[in-house]
């Protein structure tokens, strides 16, 4: 019988637990940060169809361009000691010379001004 109730008394003591943590974090719904701007400039509270920039919407795709390339060279750099170095060299080198072209078509269309 203590194995039946073993289990309700954890779910009841669980349940307790986010009780108390839900009642103690009570969240206003006018916080000062909420009504601010976020961090693409929009006014949370006003129309959504307004025009925005694309230069910043430019400058998020770049970061995340690179964002993801810095998860793709890590497992480069760990398989360094594990294959052959002749075709270690040719995928990073490869994979270093796209970035590096990636890199050099942005500048080159100044993308990476942001005054501009």
């Amino acid at each position: 019988m203590s194995m039946t109730i073993l289990p309700m008394i954890f779910i009841i003591i669980s349940n307790i637990f986010m009780l108390i943590s839900m009642l103690m974090s009570k969240k206003s719904f006018l916080d000062r940060e909420k009504c601010s701007p976020f961090e693409c400039g929009f006014d949370p509270k006003s129309i959504a169809r307004i025009p925005f920039s694309l230069h910043f919407f430019l400058i998020t795709m770049i970061f995340l361009i690179f964002d993801v390339e810095i998860a793709l060279i890590f497992p480069i750099i760990a398989t360094f000691k594990m294959v052959n170095f002749f075709s270690w060299f040719k995928v990073s080198f490869f994979f270093i010379i796209i970035l590096l072209l990636g890199l050099y078509h942005e500048w080159n269309q100044n993308m990476l001004n942001w005054a501009s």
